[in-house]
């Protein structure tokens, strides 16, 4: 996780090649989570037109 803004619920993460990806407040609602950390390893989940559409931790299905 690069930055998350809990008011919201829109961040970014950094991929292991060094980008940086946004999301959008409606993808973390989907994950149930209540927040996120800087630092914390995510996995993202996208559609057919790879928009995210849910970010969970590593260790959730």
């Amino acid at each position: 996780m690069s930055e998350f803004d809990p008011a919201t619920g829109a961040g970014a993460v950094l991929l292991d090649d060094g980008s940086r990806l946004p999301f959008a407040p409606p993808a973390f609602a989907a994950s149930g989570l209540r927040l996120l950390r800087v630092g914390q390893r995510v996995r993202l989940l996208r559609d057919a037109e790879s928009q995210i559409t849910r970010v969970t931790l590593v260790t959730m299905s």
